[in-house]
């Protein structure tokens, strides 16, 4: 072991890019997608294709395999191993060459799907295959698990739409492999090298007497998902053999679903299809069970779809409890037990409209389903964003039991399709007593199934095995595919030789040593693979750490659990073309370890070794450098708790790790001055010019920033000559105030010295429109405590702060504070922070805490208010959003209010998080990053915006940020609207 790390040091220094063989790295990229969990030895990010030959020429000496890796979403466990787990999404991410002509393009494996199309739209042209996770998943990840998508029945799967590939063999020769005639071919055959070898041995391989019997053990060729083993079928169905003589043969074919164990593919060449017809409809039809749903599938079938999708209770209740999610779900009627999706095309809304009520016909004709609303619009992206979060949705169950996948990627043919979900129903009832979720590409004969399993346990380990084992033979007496599109990794690979008989799998083994003697590419997936129960995640670790916290996660059944809630389904891995909040600082650095997912993978592992250590583990598990390195790029902004589809809400453990370090180590001095802001801004604004200056001058300015750990570059806030309170209490209320009612109004402790004008311009608008605005005493709100991790000061703070205010506020005369992060902790954290009665004091409390644009929109909602107190100027208003308002109650409310002024035309900055987050972006090593994450989409959009627009930004650090990053003044919608005041 001396000697190979010895090698991997001296490796790490001859590569342009990194190996990494530290324990942050080797947890983070134990897991993939799957329920599959194992230590590599170390972690590449090769930055050139020399990398890569370099890394072959170490695997072939130390006897080490490569384990090829892009998004890591897969689910069959293909990116798991031993070996050196090599990223190649981190830097080979080229498009290009496009041929528009052709209608092809170039791209390299750590290209996102997505994001390719972006590129591809203005040219009128998309690449076909869409996966659940196309805004994350890389072409090169689709290309070893031959993936497809919903849209499938159109566009078929990676191996149709893949042209040529180019990559290097296990001996570090480099290939180009595409359509090769017979001289080609023959050529390629008289080689002296290992792609000569490889060419003569597959000629011979593939003989008349083998390619019958491959026709025959392989499943039916109308399935087209199809990924059984190594894909002989496809060449001995689709390219000719027969004595000298080829045709139309191209290795690409058999490299789809190959899962990276033959060739290690830097480049591949595709196909391009026009864009579809503009005009797009779903008609979402609603059954009372899944079978009338699979029966009608077929009558659907007959009509030209682009889609057909099914999703079952299970998911319509896991969406309902996703927060991105449940207010997409308007389309819902009733209580479905299952609900086809069919995505409907045409040149013309009526095309669309006539397709649908044709469909709805056949249906009613045939006694099938009870609703069939056709979403247009807006509505089309609600009901596919619910339909893509199937795989984390199912997953978001509290406790051990979850949905499992281990069946969850057969095939039949749609004919055969409902006879054989009845029999697995029938199998998982009568047999195992096990419940089952359905969902996905029903138009394809292909519905994924989780059986809902605890893993945790040896007789839930058993039931895991033997599902798949029983399901597989269920799967042969329809002649289907064990893997329709996710692969057989290590989860099916062992019943490869059942399928498809005792010849065609030695065939398999045959074609992996024809490609691979040494067995240095993704080791033990396809052929030769380790029993699938081995290794799994909770595999010789099924106890759960009880561990005392501070905040409450009784919600999740403790911090460990909360943790594992994460299925490593990588919606966190979006970029920031792709929009959206989680994950600021994945979007800034590219890198797997500022994810959520990594996040949530080292603290699964810390808490769960510490339960299952032989021996007790002293001080607590989330101490430890490990978890510390993960953390330190979280700005706790929240994307997680909504975005993510099992909602982990890596924020939250985020402050309950920092208490912990705290506790260890003590409080630095950075965090004791950042969480005394509120006591630091009252001795400041006693002396607010003295204070400005001290702060404001490059000497002494500097000196601070230094001693408190802030960035130099960073401005400080300044302190305004008078307190919002101060003016509040010398104020004279406006003749129309009490007219509506009466608010209270919650002063915090940022706005109330460094920007009272904001607070001040809310009191003004809400006091002209009518209501009295009264000011009760209380403290802080505790939210820059709670950032650093002093929940026990925060606790102390909220439970004041609960015992002042509980039954002065109410539903009648709410509490309206201006900055979000301020008053939706009163909502969010202070339940979580206190117990008992105080506990449910504060839900009570929370409940009627509003921002000032939420309770706008609720009176506008109301009809309490219109624009007639607003003047008509035409104005634009560009809107960034802050994250704790995104993900706990959305932008909706402030595109309201905003649009209260008759002619303001509000857009949304699709950007997500600023970059400032609190004191994430004054801290002097987070400095970089901060901004980095605010170049991302929201300064160059703001730069660009004419001078005459408004910037709006409802967050104290956004609207320091963007000055920051733009030297532009935004304003809070409170100044907005009080200056649109007549």
């Amino acid at each position: 072991m001396d000697d190979l790390q010895d090698a991997l040091q001296k490796l790490a220094t001859d590569l342009e890019g990194t190996l990494e063989f530290d324990s942050l790295h080797r947890q983070i990229y134990a897991t993939d997608a799957s329920l599959y969990r194992e230590l590599p030895t170390a972690v590449a990010f090769p930055k050139s294709e020399t990398d890569v030959q370099r890394l072959i020429q170490f695997a072939n000496k130390h006897h080490i395999g490569l384990i090829p890796r892009t998004a890591g979403t897969s689910l069959a466990g293909q990116v798991v191993g031993s070996g050196i787990v090599v990223d190649i999404g981190k830097h080979f991410r080229n498009i290009g060459p496009i041929d528009e002509k052709a209608r092809t393009v170039v791209v390299q494996p750590g290209v996102v799907r997505d994001e390719l199309n972006l590129k591809l739209k203005p040219l009128g042209l998309m690449f076909g295959p869409e996966t659940s996770t196309s805004n994350r998943a890389m072409i090169g990840g689709m290309l070893g698990n031959n993936s497809c998508g919903s849209n499938s029945i159109v566009y078929g799967t990676m191996r149709d739409q893949t042209i040529e590939v180019t990559g290097f063999l296990s001996d570090g020769s480099q290939v180009t492999w595409g359509p090769t005639d017979a001289a080609g071919f023959n050529a390629k055959c008289e080689q002296p090298d290992l792609e000569g070898a490889i060419h003569q041995s597959i000629k011979e391989l593939l003989s008349p007497e083998a390619c019958s019997e491959i026709q025959k053990a392989f499943p039916k060729a109308s399935i087209h998902r199809r990924n059984t083993g190594y894909a002989l079928d496809a060449l001995a169905d689709c390219e000719v053999l027969e004595g000298d003589s080829v045709q139309g043969f191209n290795f690409s074919k058999l490299l789809a679903g190959s899962e990276g164990t033959l060739l290690f593919t830097t480049s591949i060449k595709l196909k391009l299809h026009p864009l579809p017809p503009a005009e797009n409809g779903l008609l979402c039809v609603h059954f009372e069970s899944v079978d009338e749903a699979l029966r009608a599938n077929a009558i659907a079938m007959q009509h030209p779809l682009f889609a057909s999708e099914l999703i079952d209770r299970l998911v319509i209740d896991g969406a309902s409890r996703n927060l991105a999610l449940r207010d997409n779900l308007g389309f819902i009627q009733g209580q479905p037990g299952a609900i086809l999706i069919l995505s409907l095309r045409g040149h013309h809304s009526d095309q669309v409209a006539e397709l649908a009520k044709a469909i709805e016909s056949d249906l009613r004709a045939a006694g099938l389903g009870y609703a069939w609303p056709l979403m247009t619009g807006d509505d089309i992206k609600k009901v596919w964003d619910v339909r893509k979060a199937g795989l984390g949705v199912v997953a978001n169950v509290v406790g051990d039991r979850k949905p499992s996948t281990v069946i969850e990627d057969t095939a039949v043919t749609i004919e055969d399709l409902p006879n054989y979900i009845s029999d697995v129903d029938r199998l998982l009832d009568e047999k195992y007593q096990c419940r089952c979720v359905y969902y996905a590409h029903a138009g394809s004969g292909e519905i994924h199934l989780r059986p809902v399993l605890n893993l945790k346990t040896a007789a839930g380990v058993k039931k895991f095995r033997d599902i798949a084992r029983d399901v597989a033979a269920l799967v042969k007496k329809y002649r289907g595919s064990l893997s329709g599109e996710h692969g057989d990794g290590r989860l099916r690979a062992e019943f490869l030789e059942t399928m498809v008989g005792p010849v065609c799998y030695q065939m398999m083994r045959q074609v992996k040593t024809i490609f691979d003697p040494h067995g240095i590419f993704n080791p033990g997936k396809i052929v030769d693979a380790p029993p699938m129960d081995q290794a799994l995640r909770s595999a010789g670790r099924p106890e759960t750490l009880e561990l005392e916290t501070v905040l409450d996660f009784d919600s999740s059944q403790g911090i460990q659990r909360a943790a594992e809630m994460c299925s490593g389904s990588g919606d966190c891995r979006k970029s920031a073309l792709i929009g959206g909040t989680m994950c600021p600082s994945y979007m800034a650095t590219g890198n797997e370890k500022d994810s959520t997912r990594a996040r949530a993978n080292v603290l699964r592992e810390a808490l769960a070794s510490a339960a299952n250590s032989p021996t007790p583990v002293s001080g607590n598990p989330l101490v430890s450098e490990v978890v510390r390195e993960a953390m330190d790029l979280c700005l706790s902004c929240k994307g997680c708790k909504k975005e993510c589809p099992s909602n982990v809400d890596v924020g939250k453990m985020k402050a309950e790790f920092q208490q912990a370090w705290q506790d260890q180590h003590g409080v630095s001095r950075r965090t004791k001055i950042i969480a005394s802001i509120d006591r630091m801004n009252r001795m400041a604004s006693k002396v607010p010019r003295l204070a400005n200056f001290l702060m404001g001058n490059g000497l002494t300015g500097g000196m601070f920033k230094r001693f408190a750990g802030f960035a130099t570059a960073r401005s400080m806030p300044t302190i305004a000559k008078q307190s919002f309170e101060k003016w509040f209490a010398a104020h004279q209320s406006h003749a129309n105030a009490g007219r509506l009612g009466k608010v209270h109004f919650f002063a915090d402790e940022f706005t109330n010295f460094n920007d009272p004008q904001t607070p001040i311009a809310a009191v003004e608008v809400l006091e002209r429109l009518g209501w009295e605005v009264l000011l009760l005493p209380h403290l802080q709100s505790g939210r820059a405590m709670i950032s650093k991790g002093l929940l026990r000061d925060a606790k102390q703070i909220a439970a004041k702060n609960v015992r002042l205010l509980d039954g002065k506020v109410t539903a009648d005369c709410p509490l309206v504070g201006v900055e979000p992060s301020a008053i939706l902790t009163f909502r969010d954290e202070y339940p979580d922070l206190l117990s008992g009665a105080d506990k449910e004091a504060a839900k009570r409390l929370g409940a009627s805490c509003l921002t000032f644009e939420e309770f706008l929109a609720s009176a506008l909602e109301d009809d309490k208010i219109d624009s007639s107190g607003f003047d008509s100027q035409q104005k634009t208003v560009r809107l960034h959003g802050h994250c704790h308002e995104k993900a706990l109650i959305g932008l909706v409310p402030s595109i309201r209010v905003l649009s209260l002024p008759e002619n303001y035309r509000v857009r949304i900055i699709a950007s997500g998080c600023c970059g400032m987050a609190g004191s994430f972006g004054y801290e002097a090593e987070h400095y970089e990053v901060s901004m980095q994450i605010g170049e991302l989409v929201l300064f160059p959009v703001v730069r660009d915006e004419p001078v005459e627009s408004l910037i709006a930004a409802t967050g104290v650090s956004c609207r320091h940020q963007i000055l920051d990053g733009t030297q532009r003044v935004a304003l809070h919608p409170a100044r907005i609207l009080r200056d649109a005041l007549v």
